[in-house]
Order: structure tokens, then sequence, then C-alpha cells
């Protein structure tokens, strides 16, 4: 083959080949479609001087003693600032004026004292219980006892049963004076949560298959019997207390459950029922009627609160249910089983949080935290209305 000479290369045409260009997709992906905004940049707001410049070391020592002097001035006045700011807060006293407390027995009653001061109900008159509630005023001379600064005084929660005595006494006081304000107002109260008793409150009778609770409420024989319902479980603890109550200390009239049916509004109790429930509540004295409205908010049932005054009240012994003599074999003793106390009174009126609770668990710092709350209330309910000499 012959080379081609430079002569034959320009008579020869050049070709040349052309490729189609390529796309070449992007290595990145967009997660929006969004435009993008600027940042909008906010005008300076700040009032006051500029910052000081800073200081620069101090060159000799008599610098750095004045420096930390006036460092020393200025944090003791902050620590004096704050403690007076702190004194106001407290009402101007930073602990308790008094060392001891004592229960003081006189002529017209019981007194707690601090050293030689007499409590005092927010009417400026002495704080005086009947002689035969001995345990109530050795339980407010111990709030007190546990309070450490005059100002705590201020809070009822931290002196609950001081307040409630005082309410009683101030409710005895008015009654004296032919006022009734403040005990019809207790009345309507209780009659409102008549209405809507969580004692009555029944779970649907339709839902009865499906409401099967995990938690155990019978001590024997739980393994052979099967898990009761909780429609099962609220006429089973309702009844008794039902029943208790329209034949001792309501006769005649009838109690019938509030959210039995299919209809959402709560069934209305019989107006026979209401008046007489209603003349019950305005005649109990002073102290009881305290203690059934503690019982009332605390439990939300006025049928519990009553059952448990009932049980618990001096006032009321010729109806209470006779006690139950048990013998103690291990210790030949003869022990006294009371039949409505506390811890019954508190089932009864948490019946389904329990329920619920034991279905899908507890609520860590709530619900352990109500129920030790409520059993608290109803231990003040008791001791309202206890009186001394009676084995309770």
């Amino acid at each position: 083959m012959k080379l081609l000479t430079p002569l034959s290369r320009l008579l020869i045409p050049e070709i040349r080949i052309f490729y189609p260009a390529r796309s070449i997709a992007p290595n990145y992906r967009c997660l929006h479609t969004t435009n993008p905004t600027p940042a909008t940049p906010l005008p300076v707001t700040a009032h006051g001087p500029p910052p000081k410049p800073p200081i620069p070391a101090a060159t000799s020592q008599e610098d750095r003693v004045v420096r930390r002097r006036k460092q020393a001035e200025l944090i003791k006045q902050g620590q004096e600032l704050g403690g007076v700011r702190k004194q106001q807060n407290d009402g101007g006293v930073k602990k308790r004026f008094w060392k001891n407390v004592k229960v003081h027995e006189t002529p017209e009653g019981l007194q707690v004292h601090l050293d030689h001061r007499p409590i005092r109900t927010p009417s400026k008159t002495i704080l005086t219980l009947p002689h035969s509630k001995s345990h109530l005023a050795t339980a407010i001379a111990l709030e007190w006892d546990l309070l450490t600064s005059a100002s705590q005084a201020l809070k009822q929660h931290l002196i609950p049963l001081t307040s409630l005595a005082s309410r009683a006494a101030e409710i005895q006081a008015l009654d004296s004076k032919g006022d009734t304000r403040i005990r019809g107002e207790i009345v309507s109260m209780a009659m409102r949560y008549l209405d809507t008793d969580t004692l009555l409150c029944w779970a649907p009778a339709a839902s009865n298959s499906h409401n099967v609770s995990r938690l155990r409420f019978v001590e024997d024989d739980t393994a052979s019997r099967p898990a009761e319902s909780l429609r099962d479980i609220q006429i089973r603890t309702a009844r008794p207390i039902m029943e208790f109550l329209t034949t001792h200390v309501w006769p005649g009239i009838e109690l019938v459950p509030i959210t039995d049916g299919d209809s959402i509004l709560p069934c209305p109790q019989p107006e026979m029922a209401k008046e007489v429930i209603r003349g019950w509540i305005s005649g109990l004295p002073a102290f009881e009627l305290v203690a059934l409205e503690r019982g009332v908010l605390a439990g939300k049932s006025l049928l519990v609160a009553a059952r448990l005054l009932i049980e618990w009240s001096a006032e009321f012994q010729h109806i209470q249910p006779q006690q139950q003599q048990q013998e103690d074999v291990g210790s030949g003793r003869i022990g006294i089983t009371r039949r409505f106390g506390i811890e019954e009174a508190a089932e009864a009126a948490d019946l389904e949080v329990r329920w619920q609770t034991g279905k899908w668990g507890e609520v860590e710092d709530t619900h352990d935290v109500n129920k030790e709350d409520l059993r608290r209330q109803l231990g003040s309910v008791v001791l309202l209305v206890s009186g001394e000499g009676e084995d309770r």
C-alpha cells in the first residue's frame, strides 16, 4: 500500500464523525422544591448604654486588691438584696416563733397552744375542740410541730386538719346566730354530686363481654373463679352500701344507677330520695357536715362519704352495725374488725380507676400519688367525726 503524499491528502476530503452529546445526571437530589428564602435581619432593640470596654489586667498587687474588694462588696449587696426579697415573700418571718406545741384541756374544750399562744381560726377566735376529740387535737398539734416557719401556716395544704376544724368551728358559730349560709352551700354541693355519684356510675350491660378485668378483687379462690367484668364488680361493691343506707339511714327511699342504660345522660334520682337526703345533710352537726364535705370532694361520691361517716361518727352510734369479734388464734386475743373503713371507702370510690390501671398499667407519680392522697383525705374524715372512748 502506498503512502499518501501531501498532494493526495489535499484531493481526498476529510471525514469527521460527530457523536450526540450525553446528559450527565447530577449526583445530588433535591429534598424540596420550595424556593429558598434569605434570612431577614431584625433591628437591634436592646436598650441602655453599650457595654463597657474590657479592663486590662492589673499591673500591680494593689490594683488587684482593690478590684477584689469591689467584687466582694457587690456579692454582699446581692446577697442582702436576695435575703430581703425572700423575707418579703415569707411574710417577714424566716423561722417559727414557737418551740413547743401542746394540747391544753379547758372547761370549754381542747385547745392547741404554740408555747403559750392558742391557735386561732381565720375569724380570730380561739380554736376549741370538743373534749371527746382528743385524737383530732393531737393530729392538729402534730401539724404545727412539723412546720418550720410561721409563713407555712398560711398554706392550707400544710395544715389540712386545722383548716377543717376551723371551718367546723365557723359553722358552729354561724348556727348559733341563725346564719345557715355556709351550711346551705355545702348541702347544694353534696346534692350536685348525688346526680353524678361515682358509686352509681356502672358500665353498660352491653359491653359486659368485652370488659374483662385482669385485676382480682377476691382474695380466696381466685385461681378457680373467672375474672369479673367491670359492671359485675361495680354492682357487687355498690349493693351493700346502697342497702345499708336505704335501710338504716334513709329508710324507704330508692337509689337507682345513674348510667344503667343506653343513654349518655345521667339518670336522675327520685325526688323523694333527694328530699330525704337533703334534709338529712341539713341536720348534720358541724363536724359531721365538714367531714361529709371533705369525703364527697375526695371520693366524688356522696354515698361512700355518708357510709364512712355513719361508721365512725359518735353521733350515729345507735345505727352503726354490730362489731364482729374474731378470735385471734395465734395470740389468744379478741380483735374487733370493722366492716367499712378508709380502705373500703377508697376502693369503692376509685373502683373504675383501679380496674383501668389493672388492665393498662399505672402512670408513675400520678395514679400512685392520687391513691395515697385519697386515703389521706378519707382519714381526715375519720379524725373529724370520731370521738374518744370508742374502740376503733
